[in-house]
């Protein structure tokens, strides 16, 4: 689409305009935070395969992927079928359907930890659900999260989410709220300990183990660039927890795309309970959570629910059909490809970066994949957050400006929509970028 800096401007006037227009009625133009991006996000006609059509006619090749769901590409036609077919059928009902029961099915069937699963309408709800299940169970008020980590955007995980956490004492995690007028009662049971540090997890389960409800995290860190926990955090945490009948909750909402049953089945560490959006929706909003029979056996109706949990379009008939003919598709030669991408991406984007002597560290795993422009390694929050800011906002600006779409914190997803043009122009569009912008910033 474009070939030089500072034309993306020039060639999105109508979205520029609809933007303008949008801020009368919704808050900054969106009801979504992470849509939008500076000078201004475009606004789209339609998505096809591993594109997006804006208003204005443009076309830009999508690594977003709508927050890596759409796994297949955009409008994969055998969802499209399944929509469709439903959407004669009625949008939603007041009860049961069947098309619930093969969606379940082909969770359970797919992930260890999982005997029984519960759908709701968003990552966040699942995340809420969880923790809400995760002190109904044990009768413990605190939980502890990952610095940085997000899961949603309800109060007790909007704790030390995106704030300039780099206080001078490193030994320091206590818990900054994301936004004035959260209750102090909120810090006082949310507990914050750094990702990949296996001393901190030990002096936090020293100190308050018989207080925790659970621990919360993402297996794989999107908020730092998709940095997968060292085996060695991550069966320390499962130890450590359940010698303490602490619930261990892991947030599979992104990284259940690396493998049939998630991230849990490439570590082997088996949670309490695993949380799910995205690509299980098939591009439809949704969310789950799903354990073991006693944990989940809180909501059973039948016995009298120790949790009331409902929701007018939870199990909607429309999300668990676009899930179904999205999972039936992803077969285990499917991830073996799509990693198999993803390793081809990371090595190859940081082999570009080196070749230019760009100072940049390329992180991800799977068919993920994030870049920071630093000489320090990305393990955790304050790592990440070393890296040179101004440097990643270039990177996401040059790329639009090539007609390539980024999350802005310069991270994406594969699809199966991905070929050997998309992997090109991605490469030789980062190519560019450091080598007529990065390379003088850096300098």
């Amino acid at each position: 689409m474009v070939e030089e800096n500072g034309v993306y401007e020039k060639l999105t006037t109508k979205s520029q305009a609809m933007n303008i227009e949008a801020q009368n009625y919704l808050p900054g133009g969106s009801s979504r935070a992470a849509a939008y991006f500076e000078p201004y996000p475009f606004f789209a006609d339609k998505a096809d395969g591993h594109y997006i059509y804006d208003v204005d006619g443009n076309q830009f090749l999508d690594f977003m992927l709508n927050a890596t769901t759409h796994i297949l590409g955009h409008n994969n036609p055998l969802v499209a079928k399944a929509v469709e077919k439903q959407i004669k059928r009625g949008l939603s009902y007041g009860v049961p359907t069947e098309a619930q029961i093969k969606l379940s099915r082909m969770i359970c069937d797919r992930v260890e930890s999982v005997n029984k699963i519960r759908f709701t309408n968003s990552g966040t709800e699942a995340t809420l659900n969880a923790i809400r299940l995760a002190r109904a169970y044990t009768g413990r008020h605190k939980i502890a999260k990952i610095e940085g980590g997000y899961h949603g955007t309800h109060e007790y995980v909007s704790v030390s989410v995106s704030n300039d956490i780099l206080a001078e004492d490193k030994n320091d995690f206590s818990g900054v709220p994301e936004w004035p007028g959260q209750p102090p009662s909120v810090l006082q049971d949310v507990l914050v300990f750094p990702y990949n540090n296996v001393s901190a997890v030990e002096n936090l389960i020293a100190k308050h183990g018989d207080e925790l409800a659970c621990i919360i995290l993402e297996p794989v860190f999107s908020n730092i660039g998709y940095v997968p926990a060292s085996q060695q955090f991550i069966t320390k945490l499962r130890e450590v927890t359940r010698k303490r009948g602490i619930l261990l909750i892991f947030d599979e909402v992104q990284s259940f795309r690396l493998s049939p049953g998630g991230s849990q089945q490439v570590s082997g560490i088996v949670p309490d309970l695993t949380t799910f959006g995205k690509i299980i929706g098939g591009g439809m909003p949704v969310g789950a959570w799903g354990g073991r029979d006693e944990l989940m056996e809180l909501y059973d109706p039948v016995t009298g629910p120790v949790i009331e949990h409902s929701g007018t379009f939870n199990a909607n008939p429309m999300t668990m059909v676009a899930g179904e003919a999205t999972l039936s598709q992803l077969t285990t030669e499917k991830y073996i490809k799509l990693n198999e991408m993803g390793n081809r991406v990371r090595n190859e984007l940081q082999t570009v970066f080196d070749e230019l002597e760009v100072p940049a560290r390329v992180t991800g795993t799977g068919s993920l994949f994030g870049m920071h422009f630093s000489n320090h390694d990305v393990v955790d929050y304050r790592t990440m957050k070393l890296a040179n800011q101004n440097m990643k906002q270039a990177m996401f600006k040059g790329m639009l400006d090539r007609g390539i779409l980024l999350f802005g914190k310069c991270t994406g997803a594969l699809s199966i929509a991905t070929g050997e043009i998309e992997i090109e122009q991605l490469i030789d569009g980062a190519r560019y970028v450091a080598s007529t912008t990065l390379k003088n910033m850096a300098e």
